[in-house]
């Protein structure tokens, strides 16, 4: 018969996620983190495996407590005030983040996805719902006339998850707030509906004129 475990593993998983956070994938060993999750090197290998999929169960930890939340708080609330809570938060936490440690999900896109196949999928995925997040919002206020329709939702996005990781990479060197609001400030300009202009039509990329184009140039 087995014997029970003897900790609790979000607890333990959680000091994981601290860890690879503070200190990077590479960085880390399981003595390492056998020493800051109170466990034994056997107790990691047979509790979660080795150190890679370790790594993987904390990002995942990681990204449900911290994105999948924030959607399921933000989401309540009118499309444009949602995307606006959502780059708020984003940097003040950028701001208060002391040892600029950043984004866990965005360190390791820069760190472990460009080596390993499993993490550009698992990366992906998750940048894909943050852009699905956005893209609901802004056709949702589309519709009930709160963002402008100037851009399309998919590209505009596609444009604010662009920012949002610029912030997150940014706040690691250049934690200032006045450069990170200064960052989504045209942003949101281009989500205010104004009828004075013609931004509440939908926006058609002009066509290139082919006229004077030599072929084969």
């Amino acid at each position: 018969m087995a014997r029970p475990r003897e900790f609790d593993d979000e607890k333990v998983l959680l000091l994981a996620v601290e860890h690879f956070w503070d200190h990077g994938y590479e960085a880390t060993s399981i003595r390492d983190l056998a020493q800051v999750m109170g466990l034994t090197t056997a107790s990691i290998y047979n509790a979660f495996g080795d150190k890679r999929t370790l790594y993987r169960k904390a990002l995942e930890f990681y990204v449900k407590q911290s994105f999948i939340a924030r959607v399921g708080r933000f989401e309540k609330k009118q499309p444009r005030e949602a995307i606006h809570a959502f780059f708020v938060e984003i940097i003040d936490r950028s701001l208060t983040d002391t040892r600029r440690k950043g984004c866990m999900l965005v360190n390791s896109a820069l760190e472990v996805a460009p080596h390993d196949e499993e993490f550009q999928r698992v990366v992906a995925d998750v940048l894909l719902q943050v852009e699905a997040f956005f893209q609901r919002c802004l056709q949702a206020g589309q519709e009930n006339g709160t963002i402008s329709r100037y851009q399309t939702a998919p590209d505009m996005a596609r444009t604010l998850l662009c920012t949002l990781l610029g912030i997150r990479v940014l706040a690691r060197t250049r934690p200032e707030r006045d450069l990170m609001e200064g960052l989504i400030k045209p942003i949101f300009a281009l989500l205010e509906p104004d009828v004075k202009d013609d931004r509440t039509k939908p926006y058609a990329a002009p066509k290139k004129d082919m006229s004077d184009e030599k072929p084969g140039a």
